[in-house]
């Protein structure tokens, strides 16, 4: 089994009560720290499984087991130049090149903030052009769909979790092809 990290961002309990932590603890979330940021809860997890779905999948159902309501699943699917140059270990200078087809082809278009100077780009997408392009692993990029996908089941109250999410990256590893890191 691998340790997957990645956030929980719920609501629904109130931060103020004597009970707050131990009602995740007490639910299964014993391997996350909890805490309260910018009025909403963070549930902060390092979680052991053999893979990022299946990390999700069950910390999905211990952070409603606690009584929360699950607001969305981070590192946050949109990314900057940045963050893309960091997640994938590249410089900043360089995926601003790939952006601008100075250096490669077929960089994916942002999806967000489009006409500002801080255009944002979705991270799956991106993933998958890194990974075609030997630049990630195939692990990473469907570690990214994870994340999208399980934001989509949640923002589309997807009462079947589990089911959604692996549909989505079934569909989703046929698209990466045959290349590896």
């Amino acid at each position: 089994m691998k340790k997957f990290e990645f956030y929980i961002i719920a609501s629904g309990l109130d931060p103020a009560s004597e009970e707050f932590e131990q009602h995740f603890y007490d639910a299964g979330c014993d391997d996350a720290a909890v805490s309260f940021q910018r009025g909403r809860i963070i549930v902060d997890f390092a979680r052991k499984a053999n893979s990022m779905d299946e990390a999700i999948v069950a910390a999905v159902k211990d952070v409603r087991a606690a009584g929360a309501q699950v607001d969305r699943v981070e590192p946050d699917p949109l990314v900057s130049l940045s963050d893309i140059a960091a997640r994938a270990g590249m410089s900043r200078a360089a995926m601003t090149q790939y952006s601008k087809g100075q250096r490669g082809s077929e960089f994916p278009a942002p999806v967000a903030r489009v006409s500002s100077d801080s255009p944002l780009w979705d991270w799956a997408t991106v993933a998958r052009w890194l990974f075609q392009n030997e630049k990630i692993s195939r692990e990473t990029a469907l570690e990214a769909e994870a994340v999208r996908a399980a934001n989509a089941a949640l923002q589309s109250q997807e009462t079947r979790l589990r089911d959604f999410v692996q549909r989505c990256l079934r569909v989703y590893e046929k698209s990466l092809g045959r290349k590896a890191a």
